[in-house]
């Protein structure tokens, strides 16, 4: 089961990684909507470390099989 939370790690860093892109591209077009992106994107790295942290406390407290 903990190899499919990391894969989901990995999924948040992609969709920041969407969001910056996506950021950048409307930065001269909407700037207000550029900084919802880039706010999703930091939230998303956010997730990113938060997620990582709890697996690997999960993984650490669980008793040997």
């Amino acid at each position: 089961m903990s190899k499919y939370f990391k894969y989901f790690e990995y999924a948040y860093l992609v969709i920041a990684v969407l969001f910056i892109y996506d950021g950048f591209s409307r930065w001269s077009i909407e700037p207000t909507r550029a900084y919802i992106s880039f706010f999703l994107a930091v939230l998303a790295v956010g997730m990113y470390f938060f997620k990582r942290h709890f697996r690997k406390r999960i993984e650490r407290n669980k008793p040997p099989e």
